[in-house]
């Protein structure tokens, strides 16, 4: 998944072939950025002279559901604050406009792809954590999970700086994030 900002008029784009429920994903994450803007250091201005453009890769393949919504509110959240999402984490987790993550389906197989995909960390809803019984010892080893309960955990794990070096967005930034 990949998120950047240009100049505009506070539009939220989405490209990549996306269902009607994963498009109200990334309008929760949007909307969760906007309300905790200040929290993040990012002026609330900003929303009214950029765009975000959130795309997900492989546009010729339907993707739906709600299980990427702390992915987009992360890589929207790393864009406007200019704070680089680590590499080797990967996550899922549907968003509530107050920053709630909730569980989702299909823990076995988005474990398995993200031990395919080389990822060490592995972000999943606290709700979800007796899930992970079901993954086989063999391809939970040498993976790191962590169980989150609201965005701002997620954030915490997931961006490489823990502090927002500057207000604002930089135009033009980029930011892409591994969902599951």
């Amino acid at each position: 998944l990949e998120a950047t900002t240009m100049p505009g008029r506070g539009r939220l784009i989405l490209t990549g072939h996306l269902g009607a429920v994963m498009k109200e994903s990334a309008q929760a994450a949007l909307s969760y950025a906007r309300s905790r803007a200040a929290d993040f250091g990012v002026s609330g201005a900003v929303f009214g002279d950029l765009d975000v453009h959130v795309h997900v890769p492989e546009g010729a393949i339907p993707k739906d559901g709600p299980s990427a919504g702390i992915t987009m509110a992360t890589a929207i959240l790393s864009v406007l604050t200019n704070r680089p999402v680590k590499r080797s984490v990967a996550m899922t987790g549907e968003i509530t406009l107050r920053g709630n993550v909730l569980p989702i389906g299909g823990v076995k197989e988005k474990v398995l792809a993200a031990r395919r995909a080389g990822t060490r960390t592995v972000i999943l809803p606290d709700a979800n954590r007796r899930n992970l019984e079901d993954v086989p010892r063999l391809f939970r080893k040498g993976l790191r999970f962590i169980f989150v309960a609201d965005v701002s955990q997620v954030l915490q794990e997931a961006l490489a700086d823990p502090i927002p070096r500057r207000t604002g967005a930089r135009i033009g930034a980029e930011r892409t994030v591994a969902a599951l």
